[in-house]
């Protein structure tokens, strides 16, 4: 009988905390004025870039009951990281790390790491039938600084080699969680200390694989000749892979004996990139490294994998969330990059930004009622109050969750300025969601919050999608076009800087004639510009109009989340047909994003006093059952 494949090819163990990288590049932690939060700790790092790298991983350690555990717990999940072997203290709190980037070799950083929850990490924590369940363990030697934590790793590594379990070690030197520094002194990379040498040469023999830098190589060796530390560790680990990492210089791969030149051990391609910032670059490069050796490639194979994640580590800002991810990589070692910064790479840019996405439910029923001026001329007409409009965008948020009924797939279009606690009563209920930027009307196209779109966005829940409807058209002036396209790659450098998915609504329809081929040219020439939306809103059109749309969208960006087809306020049996029509027509077509053929009515009768509140959600609820019901009968017709 074939034995069964581990359930998880790789589990980390140790550290796992939450970073927090000041954001004003050259300056110091004591001016620091914003920050971005990333999880961290090697063994987290780690756990995560594999995971991207298509390896099915796990990690093994401990988080605070309060938010920032929860943000690790959720972060890992939606990295598809295992967490399973995540506990939970009830009584510690998650570890923080502050850092920043004073230059080119200065990284100034803080460890709040006293009495933390990783730190309880110890012998009680470790189920053996977990570790069993792992193709390989990979453990970091901060983990052996403490006697409880190193019992725990202790623990692991028994259950590990007890099942004929893969074993590797990285290193991972960081003299003040030792105790060998001060806590300012968190970027000091090499301090000798014959103590910690003991408690890490204690462990070697137990270990297949083993990686370090060469300041890490002498700890672990107990020599400042890189060369003498080598033959120690080869003495202690006989039948261990032994990896030197030499930063700039790549790596050097050593099987066997330790040559009397460092040089002739086995090497792969490296990449003379910029260095942004080196933190996290160790634990990048550990994880393309075990992308190969897990998957039986060459040493010479997992050698470049591992150059090249650290490569994309220094070239950017944060630890994990700057991995790249295995379509990411494949293409740079296809193709290269179009300069040393990585992270001004266009191409790279976007398949790490497409890949690292959010997960999201494969379509979108969306109730769209983000509209400003049309609802303040119903309330003109009517003789209502203006401020009762915020309440009838409350009753058409409930009106969605009647019919949503808490399954995924279900949204709203909604904005801040006439709709903000209907848009805070949706998010906490979870739909997806999608706010506009965009001036009503306006043409050429201009932002409503003002010309600093990123200053706006900073504070957007990272979870809203940013939405903008342009009107343009193929024949439109020349300096027209050329006015609203830069406003649209000014909405995608501010999405970009600020982490948000944007949405791009095209109506081509209200400024000119719509042929067959209007609103794909519009997308080929957008797509020419460099802008790649995460979703595109376009308006009913016949069958060869979306075929066209199809292919432009297929031949441009095949990582889009999709389409979704607009109202523009017609009738329910006209976009009932409309949107079957563009569902056969187009694949990228992703569900709908209807507002006026929903809300008109209610809201001209609400508005006025002639329908209660019941009856106005009755009523929208009734119309967008109708559509959520057509759009799931032609999924599984798609399905079919």
């Amino acid at each position: 009988m074939a034995e069964t494949a581990p359930a998880l090819e790789v589990l980390t163990l140790g550290r796992s905390s939450v970073d927090l990288y000041g954001q004003q590049i050259g300056g110091r932690l004591e001016d620091m004025t914003s920050f971005a939060k990333a999880v961290g700790g090697s063994p987290t790092n780690i756990a995560v870039g594999c995971a991207r790298l298509g390896l099915r991983a796990g990690l093994l350690s401990r988080v605070g009951d309060e938010h920032m555990g929860r943000f690790i717990r959720e972060q890992l999940q939606r990295e598809g990281v295992d967490t399973r072997g995540l506990s939970t203290d009830p009584e510690r709190l998650t570890s923080i790390v502050i850092l920043g980037v004073r230059d080119s070799s200065t990284f100034p950083l803080l460890f709040y790491r006293e009495n933390c929850a990783d730190l309880a990490l110890g012998p009680e924590a470790i189920d053996p039938e977990f570790v069993a369940a792992a193709g390989a363990l990979v453990i970091t030697g901060t983990h052996f600084s403490t006697a409880l934590t190193a019992a725990g790793a202790r623990k692991a590594l028994a259950a590990a080699r007890g099942a004929g379990r893969r074993t590797a070690l990285d290193i991972d030197y960081r003299p003040n969680l030792w105790g060998l520094a001060g806590h300012q002194a968190g970027e000091e990379r090499f301090i000798e200390s014959g103590n910690v040498t003991g408690h890490i040469q204690e462990f070697l023999r137990e270990f297949d694989l083993i990686v370090g830098t060469e300041e890490e190589v002498h700890i672990a060796g107990g020599s400042t000749d890189t060369r003498a530390a080598l033959r120690r560790i080869r003495e202690l680990a006989p039948t261990a892979t032994l990896v030197l990492k030499r930063g700039p210089m790549g790596c050097v791969v050593f099987p066997a004996a330790i040559p009397d030149d460092l040089d002739a051990g086995i090497r792969g391609a490296g990449f003379p990139v910029e260095v942004y910032n080196v933190l996290g670059a160790g634990d990048a490069f550990m994880a393309g490294f075990l992308r190969g050796w897990l998957r039986g490639e060459p040493l010479e194979t997992c050698s470049t994998y591992a150059n090249a994640c650290g490569a994309f580590a220094v070239s950017r800002l944060l630890c994990a969330p700057e991995y790249p991810t295995w379509p990411e990589l494949q293409h740079f070692l296809r193709h290269g990059a179009s300069e040393r910064a990585l992270r001004r790479d266009a191409t790279l840019a976007h398949i790490h930004r497409a890949t690292t996405r959010r997960p999201q439910a494969p379509s979108v029923s969306a109730f769209a009622i983000d509209h400003r001026a049309q609802l303040l001329a119903i309330a003109e007409q009517v003789g209502a109050d203006p401020a009762r409009i915020g309440t009838f965008k409350e009753l058409a948020v409930a009106a969605t969750l009647e019919v949503a009924a808490g399954r995924p797939g279900f949204g709203m279009l909604l904005d801040e300025r006439l709709g903000r606690e209907a848009l805070f009563a949706a998010d906490r209920a979870g739909l997806w969601l999608a706010r506009p930027v965009e001036l009503p009307g306006s043409r050429p196209l201009a932002f409503e919050q003002g010309r600093d779109l990123a200053a706006h966005l900073v504070e957007w829940p990272i979870t809203h999608t940013v939405k903008c409807l342009c009107f343009t058209h193929p024949g439109d002036e020349p300096a027209l076009i050329a006015a609203q396209d830069e406003t649209l790659l000014t909405l995608q450098e501010a999405c970009l800087a600020t982490g948000h998915e944007f949405l791009v609504e095209i109506i081509a329809s209200k400024a000119g004639p719509l042929a067959e081929d209007t609103t794909a040219a519009v997308l080929r020439r957008l797509y020419g510009l460099g802008l790649r939306p995460e979703w595109w809103k376009l308006e009913p059109q016949p069958a060869a109009s979306w075929q066209a749309v199809s292919a432009a969208i297929a031949e441009h960006d095949p990582w889009c989340r999709g389409v979704l087809m607009l109202g523009l306020e017609g009738s329910e049996a006209a976009l009932a047909v409309a949107l079957e029509t563009a569902a056969r027509a187009c694949p990228q077509l992703r569900g709908f994003a209807i507002g006026r053929t929903l809300f008109a009515a209610a809201a001209e009768a609400w508005l006025a006093g002639r329908m209660t509140d019941a009856e106005a959600v009755a009523d929208m609820a009734a119309r967008f059952a109708r559509f959520a019901t057509l759009w799931q009968d032609i999924g599984r017709a798609r399905a079919a």
